[in-house]
């Protein structure tokens, strides 16, 4: 019994390790991602104001983007009638929210792969909705209301003539992240957390991190409160080490006690149905398990993929509340796109 617990808590040991990595990783991303909005002033989406095809494509690209960004400005945009439903409909396909970033700390080189198949489908799939279905969904007469609000034009991300007294006098989140980051680092560089080996996945790590650092040691003292602490670590940092956490340990005691992989080759387009369905959820962490599936080799990519190409993370949430017969069109259209590209690519046993 004892070498039995002894077991058990060395496995969570682990599994809050991976955990931890993935969790810190994820996080970073974003921020690095809020600093590049901010600075840029949020311009990257401008270009979506065209109309006819070319919007179509322009919104696929910026559905490929890592987190919801691109996708809550597309909402905004189609909540203005200035983006169509076919638009709307392949930046959705083409995003994967917040689990792009876990991709990316789990399984790289798959991510690198799925990124641009999406965007291909998105783009097909515009296409084709644009045929049938021309402009948007939301009655001309409806009010709308903006939904994703551009930053202060005030706010800025660096005041170089600051960042000395910045960081002689840190405010206690600067002093917070900053050690989290120099800890973070130590237990990198020593082997307690991440690859065992100095591979291009550590070194990717390291640069991350140390770009992170960075950024929370000299930008201004608005951007650090209000969009990293407030906008990213209270609003995502438990729920992604939670979901993680939980995730890694499930798989791992479900496969414990059955043969997961078995299972799964028994039962694969039952799988695939099932994680369409779970793509329909407007959150980001339900679809990390079909990541961690996807990363221990239970699930094919083929179920991967058909989860990501329905799920948007909490992306689509606005436009609930916008125009529920959007939403819904939108999401039975992907659904059809998943079930469709994932099955046929599991019928050839990708």
């Amino acid at each position: 019994m004892h070498e039995h617990d002894l077991s058990i808590s060395e496995t969570i040991l682990e599994v809050m390790k991976h955990a931890v990595m993935i969790t810190f990783f994820v996080i970073v991303m974003m921020i690095v991602i809020e600093f590049i909005n901010v600075q840029s002033k949020g311009s990257w989406n401008n270009s979506l104001k065209r109309k006819g095809w070319l919007q179509i494509i322009l919104a696929s690209i910026l559905g490929i983007m890592p987190g919801c960004l691109g996708t809550f400005a597309a909402v905004s945009l189609y909540a203005h009638r200035a983006l169509s439903f076919a638009a709307l409909v392949a930046v959705m396909i083409a995003t994967s929210g917040d689990e792009i970033f876990l991709m990316f700390a789990m399984i790289p080189d798959t991510a690198l792969i799925l990124i641009p198949i999406m965007l291909v489908v998105a783009i097909l799939s515009g296409l084709l909705v644009s045929v049938f279905v021309k402009g948007s969904l939301i009655p001309v007469d409806k009010k709308v209301h903006p939904l994703y609000h551009q930053d202060d034009p005030n706010c800025v991300c660096l005041e170089p003539s600051r960042i000395k007294s910045q960081f002689k006098n840190p405010s206690f989140h600067r002093a917070l992240l900053v050690f989290g980051f120099v800890i973070f680092l130590i237990f990198l560089i020593g082997g307690e957390i991440g690859p065992d080996t100095w591979n291009w996945e550590k070194f990717t790590f390291l640069i991350v991190t140390i770009i992170g650092s960075i950024i929370v040691s000299t930008v201004s003292d608005h951007f650090l409160t209000e969009h990293v602490w407030h906008h990213i670590i209270k609003k995502h940092f438990i729920k992604i080490f939670l979901w993680t956490f939980g995730a890694f340990l499930f798989i791992h005691l479900l496969d414990h006690y059955i043969d997961v992989e078995e299972w799964i080759k028994a039962n694969r387009y039952i799988i695939l149905v099932i994680a369409v369905l779970i793509g329909i959820i407007p959150e980001s962490g339900p679809h990390i398990v079909f990541i961690t599936l996807f990363a221990s080799g239970s699930i094919p990519f083929s179920i991967l993929l058909a989860n990501s190409i329905v799920q948007d993370g909490h992306g689509a949430v606005p436009l609930l509340a916008e125009s529920r017969r959007s939403f819904v069109w939108m999401k039975l259209i992907n659904a059809l796109v998943g079930l469709i590209v994932g099955g046929v690519l599991l019928l050839f046993n990708f």
